[in-house]
């Protein structure tokens, strides 16, 4: 599983007042990887990373050797579904979040999306999950996201 350490200092006292009201914290947890993983499907589905910027199109060498039905590579290794990072379904499909009490971790099992996030030499980075992987930052909206989440728990409940 791809695993990012993000700088959590913004949400910091955010957590300890909930940590405060609530004894057990995976509630919240849950709902911001709920969150995150439909921010990240969404993301599939737009092509874009955490900052909405578009992601980096295949290079020629990727086009060329791409399993679209009818080619070579699809006779030998199956026909894909001709989308960027959708080879075969496998990272997206592998996409989970796990919440504890004190934290969430979202990311993929499929170990080469790390090559994805933070790109490579001959590859260009196509965040997923992080604004700034090396600097463990999301996105703004990301960042909004998780703190909307905070407050909505922080407010006071009414009723019984």
């Amino acid at each position: 599983m791809l695993t990012i350490t993000v700088d959590d200092s913004a949400f910091r006292s955010h957590m300890q007042e909930l940590q405060k009201r609530l004894d057990n914290l995976t509630p919240v947890m849950e709902d911001i990887g709920n969150r995150m993983e439909n921010a990240v499907r969404q993301r599939f589905a737009t092509r874009t990373d955490p900052s909405g910027a578009p992601w980096a199109p295949w290079m020629q060498s990727t086009r060329e050797s791409y399993p679209v039905a009818g080619t070579p590579a699809a006779k030998k290794y199956g026909a894909g579904n001709a989308l960027l990072l959708d080879r075969y379904g496998d990272m997206l499909g592998s996409l989970n979040f796990q919440a504890d009490p004190a934290s969430v971790r979202v990311g993929f099992a499929q170990p080469y999306a790390t090559y994805h996030e933070y790109g490579t030499k001959r590859m260009a980075r196509r965040g997923m999950l992080t604004a700034d992987p090396a600097q463990g930052r999301l996105g703004v909206a990301d960042e909004a996201m998780v703190l909307d989440v905070i407050t909505q728990w922080l407010a006071p409940k009414n009723g019984p």
